[in-house]
């Protein structure tokens, strides 16, 4: 399926936030302008490993925009099928920000 077809598919819901930690978060996130102070949140505020994962998780909807099999993605990033179906969910079904993050 190419991107613009894939466009067609894609139902957003926006995320209401209800939680004012989860609000502090957001806004925290909208005060980093470059790449590096990006990075260098992500680094105090997560595990290496937890950065991994969600690097991961961004890798295998980069992936599923590739039309490639469930199976094969999750051969090719080491993540569960498990893991690779709920990316997919919220790529196709989610709140858009995958979408946003890897339409060209």
């Amino acid at each position: 399926m190419k991107n613009s077809n894939l466009e067609n598919t894609i139902t957003k819901a926006d995320y209401k936030v209800k939680d004012p930690k989860v609000k502090q978060l957001t806004k925290a996130l909208l005060k980093l302008k470059t790449e590096q102070e990006i990075a260098n949140f992500l680094r105090d505020l997560l595990t290496s490993p937890e950065i991994e994962e969600f690097a991961n998780r961004l890798e295998i909807a980069k992936l599923l925009l590739t039309g490639k099999s469930y199976l094969k993605i999750a051969q090719e990033t080491g993540a569960s099928t498990t893991t690779v179906t709920r990316v997919a969910q919220w790529l196709f079904r989610g709140c858009g920000g995958y979408w946003k993050v890897l339409h060209p």
